[in-house]
């Protein structure tokens, strides 16, 4: 029961945060816990879903080079420019990062923060616009980074 108000509760706030991919999958796994499926479904998605997320995100992501709408041309400019530059350097880091993190929550055991990491995901999405989704951090530290270079030069 404890479980189900602590969701119930994440549902809330993400739904007032606007944070609309927090509140689907909060939703989801409430329903999943009300249907008592719950015993099935949790370990599966507790041993799995990190991975499928990320190959159903990165397959998106892909998606503009797939249907061809970036070809090797593009790809070759981008990658020589300051912002293909920057964008490569970057995407190493927060990759390099984000399995850090990955290990800490997982391997390591701190599942305990996911509550915290949550409730500022929620918040930035809320107050500052932003998008809880790891790929996109890079895009959005790329933006910084553009900004600054610009102002700078």
């Amino acid at each position: 029961m404890e479980a189900n108000i602590i969701i119930l509760i994440i549902l809330v706030i993400s739904v007032l945060g606007k944070a609309d991919s927090v509140s689907i999958a909060t939703a989801i796994l409430l329903i999943i816990r009300l249907l008592h499926v719950d015993n099935y479904i949790f370990p599966v998605l507790n041993k799995n879903g990190v991975f499928w997320g990320l190959v159903l995100l990165i397959a998106a992501i892909l998606v503009p080079i797939a249907n061809g709408s970036i070809t090797a041309a593009n790809i070759k400019l981008n990658l020589v420019s300051i912002t293909g530059i920057t964008a490569l350097i970057l995407s190493f880091f927060t990759t390099y990062l984000s399995g850090l993190g990955l290990k800490y929550l997982t391997l390591q055991g701190h599942s305990d923060v996911m509550p915290a990491l949550i409730i500022g995901a929620m918040a930035a999405a809320a107050f500052l616009g932003g998008v809880p989704v790891g790929p996109l951090i890079t895009s959005g530290m790329l933006a910084l980074a553009m900004k600054v270079f610009h102002r700078a030069s």
